[in-house]
């Protein structure tokens, strides 16, 4: 008897329970987005921009010109909105680095992305409003274009009424085909939005809807979720972090922007920040963008090499010691690269105009660059060593030359790679923010990509140099983001750190 009633005493506690967390989740005045994941590929990182630039003519206020471009060709997190009345579903990166909301277009037909992505049908919706300006967005890769046009945008639970936003009608680069978003909803401030029209936060804000003026951020950490994080419109969620948040001021406006001091590598100074650097907080990169004498001595220190080095020490690794002793049996140079199957033609007229074709060469799945690039990688190794084989150098002094050589070959976009292998025994690296220490690990700053059956790993860290007054600048993106919780605090203009719950 007393058993059952235990049980019984359980299953009602257990049933309050749920509702109370039932009741408690729909009405904490917070405003929830789960977000999804894409998977990011070799291709994709090859292809992604973050670029210095100058002034963009569409910012009225100078002072808040935009600095960098980027792509969001790498871009991993997005969530659902709705707009219109019925609502039309799209979904769309949640970008802390741009303040305008986009989707494509109905009239959007003659760009092929378009037709792959969903389309909002003005005539479907009762309160639509049509202002037709004609507007311009730069990307690194290209710029879109469109309209603007005026309706209701569901966020959650409730409804921006009468928000602007953009209808794409030419999308200047193919990229977007293989997003799985639709369009970007940006976060930032008004002082960078296209043709000053206010952010959709904003609205939200001045529509009474949170009971906070911040929003949250938490990436989900865990590679093996289907989950891939959560913002929180109104405050935060307690369940998302550890500790206590560490605040500091957004130090100009237009951007979330803050002020970062010394970087650190193993406990080392990198030093230029040492007397502060710009940062800002960018949820629509993966990437940590930086001043190129920081971000060198970083990949430096993690054994970071140019996809073109890397790959040319790859073949150095596997077949050096096969070219040389068949150069030292007198076998033809010329058939060397073919008899070990690395060419699949005769001849070495690549040897002096090869590296143009490694530099350009396309991505193909299973290695990291293409067949005609590892051809011609073995026929100048080849040509190296024999060389050398004339000087008469010694094998050891031989093959230190060609690696050499091999660190030498310029490298395209700026991409690091890592050995997957000497993941465990890297350094961190630590960024100061409000005389506080935020490390990132090794399996925080380095993207893994599967590609085929192998996996390639990628340093997270790409160089970007801003001059002064400007700069030196970093981005932070979601390699930083998803280590930390980050409170953007709208009423206070101010940025708060905490470490992310796994």
């Amino acid at each position: 008897m007393g058993i059952k009633f235990l049980l019984t005493a359980i299953s009602i506690w257990i049933w309050i329970t749920s509702w109370i967390q039932l009741l408690t989740a729909s009405s904490d005045g917070l405003v929830r987005i789960s977000l999804k994941k894409q998977p990011l590929d070799l291709k994709r990182i090859n292809a992604a921009r973050i670029t210095g630039v100058g002034l963009e003519s569409n910012v009225n206020d100078q002072e808040a010109d935009i600095i960098y471009l980027k792509n969001y060709l790498d871009t991993q997190y997005y969530g659902q909105i709705g707009i219109g009345s019925p609502s039309q579903s799209f979904s769309v990166v949640f970008d802390t680095g741009s303040s305008n909301l986009w989707v494509p277009s109905s009239k959007c037909v003659v760009s092929i992305p378009c037709h792959f992505h969903s389309k909002f049908r003005a005539r479907l919706s009762s309160t639509y409003t049509k202002i037709g300006i004609p507007c311009k967005i730069n990307y690194g890769s290209g710029s879109i274009f469109g309209f603007f046009s005026l309706d209701h945008v569901k966020v959650g639970d409730i409804a921006v009424k009468d928000q602007e936003f953009i209808e794409i009608t030419r999308e200047g680069f193919l990229p977007f085909l293989v997003a799985k978003y639709d369009g970007i909803l940006g976060l930032g401030f008004q002082e960078i939005s296209v043709e000053q029209a206010t952010p959709l936060w904003s609205n939200m804000v001045q529509q009474g809807h949170v009971s906070q003026k911040l929003f949250s951020l938490w990436l989900n950490g865990d590679l093996t979720s289907e989950l891939g994080g959560e913002i929180v419109f109104g405050g935060l969620d307690w369940r998302h972090f550890r500790g206590d948040h560490t605040y500091v001021p957004v130090t100009k406006g237009g951007y979330w922007q803050i002020e970062v001091g010394d970087i650190l590598v193993e406990n080392n100074s990198t030093g230029l920040c040492k007397n502060g650097c710009a940062a800002i907080l960018d949820s629509g990169t993966p990437l940590i963008a930086g001043p190129t004498e920081i971000v060198a001595q970083i990949n430096r220190a993690i054994g970071a090499e140019g996809i073109v080095s890397l790959e040319c020490k790859n073949v150095v690794f596997k077949y050096g010691y096969s070219l040389w002793d068949s150069l030292i049996s007198a076998v033809r140079p010329e058939i060397l690269c073919v008899d070990i199957g690395l060419c699949s033609y005769n001849g070495s007229q690549h040897v002096s105009g090869g590296l143009k074709t490694v530099v350009e060469n396309e991505t193909r799945v299973g290695s990291a660059m293409g067949e005609t690039a590892v051809c011609t990688f073995c026929e100048m190794i080849v040509f190296w060593i024999q060389v050398q084989l004339k000087q008469q150098k010694i094998k050891e002094k031989v093959f230190k030359h060609v690696n050499q050589l091999c660190e030498n070959l310029p490298n395209p976009v700026g991409k690091s790679f890592v050995n997957c292998d000497y993941i465990d025994i890297l350094p961190d690296v630590t960024f100061t923010i409000g005389n506080k220490s935020f490390p990132l690990t090794p399996e925080q700053y380095i993207l893994k990509v599967e590609e085929g059956c192998s996996t390639v790993c990628v340093s997270g860290f790409v160089p970007l140099d801003v001059p002064p007054p400007r700069g030196p600048l970093w981005v932070l993106g979601d390699r930083f983001l998803s280590a930390y919780h980050t409170v953007f605090d709208f009423g206070n203009l101010r940025v708060g750190f905490a470490k992310a719950a796994k």
